[in-house]
Parts: C-alpha cells; structure tokens; sequence
C-alpha cells in the first residue's frame, strides 16, 4: 500500500509540469533507441555475414588427395588418386558429425551453345547433395540432377547465373543443349545467384553435372593437379601434321587392330576416383570431430599403418569463419558503447532536473516531513519520480529504435534483425540509470531539516 501512495504521488508530481518531464525523458529516448538501433543494425549484420559464410559452405570439410614423390620432386596435393566414391559413401554411413557427403571431379573445358562459347571457372561433377552443402537448394529456374541421374551417368546439367549471361544472352537455357568437349549436356536448371566469394572468384560462374559423366564421357580420367582443359588439345596438333593434311602420307609407327580385335579386347579400366570429397559438418561446433572421423575412417579404408602419414589432408573452414565473427562481434560492440554514451548523457540530464526539483519543492519537502514523513518515504518518492521518468523514456524508446532501424532497412537496404536482448537490456539500463541518477538528488531531498526547509523562500 505504501509502495501505491508512493507511485501515485511520484506521478502526480511529474503531471504538474509535464513539458519538464517531457524534455527530462528526451535524453533517455534517444539513448534507448540509439541502442536498440546500432543492436538490430549489429546483429543484422552478424545475420548477414553467417548467412554468406553458409552459402559457401562454412561447415564444410574439404578431404584432398595427398601427395606423391616421384625421384626426390613432391607433385603437392592432388596427386595421388587415391579418393574414391566409396570413400565418400563410408563417410557418409560411418561418420555421426557429418551431415552430407558430395563427391567432386574438376574439369575445366570450354562450354560452347550454338556460336557463343565460355570457359567457367568451375565445372564440377558431383551429386545433389552439393546443392544441401553449398545451401543452393533452391533453384532460380528449373531443377536439379537426381541421384538415378548420376548412377545413369545422365548428360544433364545445371548451371550459374554468368553461364548464362555469356551463353545465352538473356533467353532461358532450360531444356537447351550445349557441348562439353563435343559432349552433349541438357541444362535442366539454373542456380541462384550468390557472387562473389570471399577471395573475389565469381561463384555463380559454374557448371554442375552428374560426377559419373564428367568423369567417364568428358575427362576420362583424374584432374591429378593438372588443368584438364589441356587433355582436350592432346590432338589439337594434329590438325597442321602432315599426314592429316596429305593423307596418303600417313605412316602408322605402331600396329592399328582390326575391328575384331578391338571387339574382342577387353575395355580400358574405368578407375572411380574423385578429385576431392565434399562434407557438411551437422554444426559449427561439431568441425573437429567431423575432421577426427574422417580421418580415423579414411586411414583405416586405406590400409594405413601407425606410422605412415596421411595419404589425404583435410581442410576446413573454421578459421575464416571465426575471424568474420569475432568482426562482427566486434562491431557490434563498438557501436553499443557508441549508444551507451547516450544513455549517460540522458541520465546525467534527469539527475541534473532532479536536483532542480528538489531545490523547488524544498518546501513541500519540509511541510511533509513536519507532519510525519520519515526521510525514507521522501527518498522512496523522488526516486520513484526518477525511475519512473526512465521507465516512460525507455519505452519510447524501444518504440523508436524499432521504426529507426525499419527505416534503415527499407532506405539504406543495410540488413536488420530483432534483438530480443537488447529490448529486455534497455528496460533494464533504463530502471538502473533511473536508480543511479536518481539517488543522489532524493537522498538530498531526504536529508534535508524540516525546520529549514519550511523557512526557505
């Protein structure tokens, strides 16, 4: 009841002059919705930032071929073949952290529709769950490849949004065909568009395809480290040889089968290795032991001894994407100590009015405390005033930050994202800068003598 009579005499004493309190609660507004502001705009970018980190895969897990040393000279990593679908498919069983397993040959080729031609950055054979791990499930136009397509070794193709623009020229290439190394592929989807990644190379200049025909119809073997596009010339010489010019020169060095021998011979071996296996860890959290279950898993597929180093390296992505966060974090930061300079202010203006109050009312004070009031209920009224005064400017300013930070969304295009914390933090600095600077002026108040106080003019 005490508490009520204290409230209800605290707001009627803010009522009597309510443009004071008005221009007190100013500084409190416009440090609350300064707060909220630079929180939404922080954590809109964090959102942002995770969201391209994702798109690039952030919790991928790149496994590599290892190295050869051929006469003293290491080729570097890539070289061996050692990588197999079989691999990827064991990961895939055997591995709880990992959450998807893609298979990859590289090639690089010239992509050619009707008179337009291009080389894209990146051709890649794979399986759908590329597409899960690379977050490009959802498709600009058509659709993608399935995984009876990849065990049919289908010539069909989805492709980015900068194949398109230098083949097509604005006509939609779904249900068209173009060649890869005089291989026919039917695109039958487009991929979104993404840009850049963090190291400036265009993603949406790509081309993906079941990885069974990229390996057995357009390179026909492992990438090995090398550029593939030069396997594509091995006879491109032979166009200005003499013998293809003068036919009847033509000398074979080396014995050419009949058509029955080459009948009956068996076919070359189809060796089913892959340049690289893709995985997607289930969490952030989860990286190392994605990378400790690989590697246990690998070791013991391909027969490793204690001793022997690794035949394959494993790469991942967790350091760049501790680094984006701790920026943004960062930022964030920075800009929440920026508001927080406003809400001082804010608060050093309602101790400031607060000690004016006090020195008017000092008679009201002295009459009060002569009929009875004890120092402790005018401590608990002027206080009561001032947390009040932060309260109502608070929620104005919640209300402010909110609209401010739409507004900066929708004119600026900058991404925003709620932040339930930092509304339940400014209701929380406001009731705290209310005691804080309130303190002072009502425990002045409280202290003052009665005697004095009814003899001030």
């Amino acid at each position: 009841m005490k508490i009520y009579r204290t409230l209800k005499m605290a707001s009627l004493a803010l009522r009597h002059n309510v443009m004071r309190a008005a221009l007190t609660t100013l500084g409190i507004v416009i440090g609350v919705a300064a707060v909220i502001t630079m929180m939404e705009i922080g954590n809109g970018a964090k959102v942002a930032i995770q969201r391209t980190m994702a798109s690039m895969g952030a919790n991928t897990v790149v496994v590599l071929p290892g190295a050869v040393s051929v006469a003293g000279v290491n080729t570097g990593l890539g070289a061996m073949m050692n990588l197999t679908p079989q691999d990827a498919d064991a990961i895939m069983r055997e591995c709880p952290p990992v959450s998807w397993v893609a298979p990859i040959v590289r090639a690089r080729a010239q992509v050619v529709y009707g008179n337009r031609n291009w080389v894209p950055t990146y051709i890649y054979g794979t399986t759908p769950l590329f597409l899960d791990i690379r977050d490009w499930n959802d498709m600009h136009e058509g659709e993608a490849f399935t995984q009876h397509e990849v065990l049919n070794s289908s010539k069909v193709c989805i492709i980015g949004q900068t194949v398109v623009k230098e083949l097509f020229a604005g006509e939609s290439p779904v249900g068209k065909h173009i060649r890869i190394r005089n291989v026919d592929f039917k695109v039958i989807g487009v991929l979104r568009k993404k840009g850049a990644n963090l190291m400036g190379l265009d993603q949406d200049d790509i081309l993906l395809a079941p990885w069974t025909t990229i390996k057995y119809r357009v390179v026909a073997a492992s990438l090995s480290g090398g550029n593939q596009s030069s396997t594509s010339n091995a006879g491109a010489g032979e166009l200005n040889t003499l013998n293809m010019i003068y036919p009847n020169l033509q000398q074979n060095l080396y014995y050419t089968q009949t058509a029955t021998e080459q009948t009956d011979a068996q076919p070359p071996i189809r060796f089913p290795n892959v340049d690289q296996i893709l995985t997607a860890a289930r969490s952030g959290d989860q990286i190392p032991a994605a990378i400790q279950h690989i590697s246990s898993l690998l070791r013991q597929r391909h027969r490793l001894r204690h001793s022997d180093p690794d035949d394959f390296s494993i790469r991942d992505m967790t350091e760049i994407t501790k680094t984006m966060a701790s920026t943004a974090e960062m930022m964030t930061q920075l800009l929440l100590c920026v508001a927080m300079i406003s809400l001082v202010v804010g608060g050093i203006g309602i101790m400031n009015i607060m000690l004016v109050s006090v020195t008017e009312r000092t008679r009201e004070i002295g009459l009060r405390m002569a009929v009875g009031a004890e120092p402790g209920d005018i401590l608990r009224q002027f206080l009561s005033e001032a947390v009040m005064l932060c309260m109502l400017g608070g929620t104005m300013g919640i209300l402010l930050g909110r609209a401010s930070s739409y507004v900066v969304s929708l004119v600026l295009r900058w991404p925003t994202a709620i932040s339930v914390g930092a509304v339940v933090a400014a209701v929380l600095v406001s009731a705290s800068v209310g005691i804080t600077f309130g303190f002072y002026p009502a425990y002045k108040a409280s202290r003052l003598d009665p005697i004095e106080a009814l003899r001030y003019e």
